[in-house]
């Protein structure tokens, strides 16, 4: 990209940066935003387009245009979401403010937090809650409803404030303009927003995780420190020791999620018993799924050839239909199963 151009500009961003994020964009693919302009599209006059998106960041006149609305099915279970698509060159200006922000959220956030972040993957997620679930024998599985539609505008850019330095006031300026852009649907009717952030935008992740880690990682360590969890997105698992233990966090975290505009899902928020083979007690709720995993009591080989029942994971059946009712034989952990 030109390394030519006006030296004196209100904020202070790299084109080196700019290229960065344009190169990830890239990699990440992606359909077109509301102008139909494709990466291909975009490429075309990539010098002069990026020096755009450039100046404009750089003098604080960018405004993000509206995210294209489009339906796709959830990812882990049934129904379907909404995802708001950005032009080309607004995954760019997006991608720029995540990028600025990594340093400073990668070094706070807490290690159970697995979506979305360089270096972490729900494989990782699913191994550690499987170790956890045999050492652990209580879960309480829960989901915050509408989570990407509810979150509250005011209390994520005051995180991102928390995390920023002086000189990045312009990353506080674009997650504002971008928290407020509207939806456009196939109709071409314009939905404003005043809570939320838009799935499919490139800086909606770091966003999520960065209200979700005030929300729920750090206010566990307060509240329950020894208590271990896996959380990917708004995807979640706390490891308890008792019944009563699982029903007081559970009770504990609804306030929580209230306090910050937030609701548990009533049908996907359970206290589960992870029983192991010896204890021959029933309780209602014996498996869950996480991550399009359904984690229960099932049949296991040892290295020696010998059976044993354990809790363990395999591909749920939601997951299975997604793939067309095929699912290739991989051996995700040491003891593997398929859901039957």
């Amino acid at each position: 990209m030109d390394n030519s151009g006006p030296k004196q500009r209100p904020y202070v961003i790299s084109k080196t940066l700019v290229w960065e994020a344009y190169q990830q964009v890239r990699r990440n693919k992606g359909a077109a935003g509301v102008d139909g302009q494709s990466i291909e599209d975009f490429e075309k006059d990539l010098k002069n387009n990026l020096y755009k998106v450039w100046v404009r960041m750089s003098s604080g006149s960018y405004f993000p245009p509206p995210v294209r609305a489009v339906e796709i099915p959830k990812p882990h279970g049934p129904g379907t979401r909404i995802l708001g698509v950005p032009t080309v060159a607004d995954r760019v200006a997006q991608t720029v403010v995540a990028l600025a922000l990594q340093p400073r959220t990668e070094s706070i956030f807490h290690d159970d937090s697995y979506g979305y972040r360089p270096g972490r993957s729900p494989l990782m997620a699913l191994g550690k809650c499987r170790e956890r679930c045999w050492r652990m024998s209580w879960v309480l599985e829960f989901d915050i409803s509408q989570f990407f539609d509810s979150v509250d505008h005011d209390l994520v850019v005051k995180a991102v404030e928390a995390n920023t330095t002086p000189e990045q006031k312009w990353v506080v300026l674009y997650v504002q303009r971008w928290l407020k852009a509207p939806m456009q649907w196939p109709d071409g009717r314009m939905v404003e927003r005043d809570r939320g952030t838009h799935q499919g935008s490139a800086v909606s992740p770091v966003l999520a995780n960065l209200f979700l880690h005030y929300a729920f990682d750090a206010w566990m360590e307060r509240q329950f420190p020894t208590l271990p969890f896996e959380r990917f997105a708004d995807d979640a698992v706390v490891h308890c020791a008792s019944e009563k233990q699982a029903r007081y966090v559970r009770a504990k975290l609804a306030e929580r999620m209230r306090e910050v505009g937030l609701r548990l899902h009533p049908d996907k928020t359970r206290i589960v018993d992870c029983k192991n083979g010896n204890r021959r007690e029933e309780y209602d709720n014996t498996s869950f799924t996480f991550l399009g995993y359904t984690f229960r009591m099932r049949g296991a080989r040892r290295k020696d050839g010998q059976m044993f029942s354990s809790f363990l994971p395999a591909v749920s059946r939601d997951a299975l239909k997604k793939m067309g009712g095929v699912a290739e034989s991989v051996k995700l952990f040491e003891s593997g199963a398929s859901e039957n």
